[in-house]
């Protein structure tokens, strides 16, 4: 089962991430094999780190509930909330398996959540070259559709918004993002 969570940032909570990155990232490592994708998201005005995504194949909602919580930033009080939802790989890679994931090019975010009728259950063909991941964002048990959740790259936020139907959601975010893991 694919899971998806969206730690948000504290305000001012750079410094003890700071402190934290080896903690952070030794967690991550005994994760490694599980993990689709990772890396934190930014506010474009200031470049100020705002959150962290990790999308992760895990047996259950427990598992995956642990995984977020247990997370050492999240223990040091460095986030302020965490949006933790089942998640479905629609296609079936993880962000290393995308060519040219380093090239410096402009990344985004985007969750969409949603209620009623599943929309975007299936990759746009416009924007085929440009995903990193991509898929529904479902209730624990995986019956309910609440969203879509994607990496892309674009070459702006509002190209990147282009991606998803915009009347099928009840709000749309979208944030700059970048890969993560060990430099």
């Amino acid at each position: 089962m694919e899971f998806l969570a969206y730690h948000r940032d504290r305000p001012g909570s750079m410094p003890l991430r700071g402190e934290l990155i080896e903690a952070h990232w030794s967690y991550m490592d005994g994760f490694a094999e599980q993990l689709i994708a990772r890396g934190p998201t930014f506010d474009d005005a200031t470049e100020t780190v705002t959150g962290s995504i990790h999308i992760v194949d895990l047996p259950d909602p427990a598992t995956a509930r642990a995984f977020a919580f247990d997370e050492p930033n999240y223990q040091a009080g460095a986030y302020r909330d965490v949006l933790l939802r089942r998640w479905r790989n629609t296609l079936g890679r993880t962000m290393w398996d995308f060519p040219g994931l380093r090239v410096e090019t402009p990344r985004f975010l985007l969750l969409a959540l949603g209620t009623g009728e599943p929309a975007d259950l299936t990759p746009p063909p416009s924007h085929a070259d440009d995903l990193i991941a991509y898929g529904p964002l479902l209730s624990d048990d995986g019956t309910t559709w609440l969203g879509t959740a994607a990496l892309l790259r674009a070459p702006d936020e509002a190209t990147a918004r282009t991606l998803l139907t915009p009347d099928a959601y009840d709000s749309v975010e979208a944030h700059s993002w970048e890969p993560g893991g060990r430099r």
